[in-house]
C-alpha cells in the first residue's frame, strides 16, 4: 500500500464501522456473514490499522449493509 493512500483506507474502515453500526450489526455479525473473522473487522475498522480489504471483501461488505460499494470507497480530493 502506498503511504499517500493510507488516509483513504482508514475512511474506508471508518465508512464501514459507520454503515455497521447503523444496521445494528456488532462486528461478529458482519464477520460471520461475509465469512471473516471479528478481529478482520476489527482491523479494517481501526483508526490505529490500515489493513486493506480486497474488491472482493468490500463488495461482501456492501451487499451485508444494504449499501451501494461507492458509499464505503468514495474518495473526496
Amino acid at each position: 500500500m502506498k503511504e499517500e493512500y493510507k488516509i483513504y483506507y482508514l475512511r474506508i474502515g471508518a465508512r464501514i464501522k459507520h454503515y455497521r453500526t447503523k444496521a445494528h450489526l456488532t462486528q461478529q455479525q458482519l464477520a460471520e456473514r461475509i465469512g471473516k473473522s471479528a478481529t478482520y473487522i476489527g482491523h479494517l475498522e481501526a483508526q490505529g490499522i490500515c489493513k486493506v480489504p480486497s474488491l472482493d471483501t468490500l463488495l461482501d461488505i456492501s451487499r451485508v449493509l444494504q449499501v451501494p460499494l461507492h458509499f464505503l470507497t468514495h474518495v473526496e480530493e
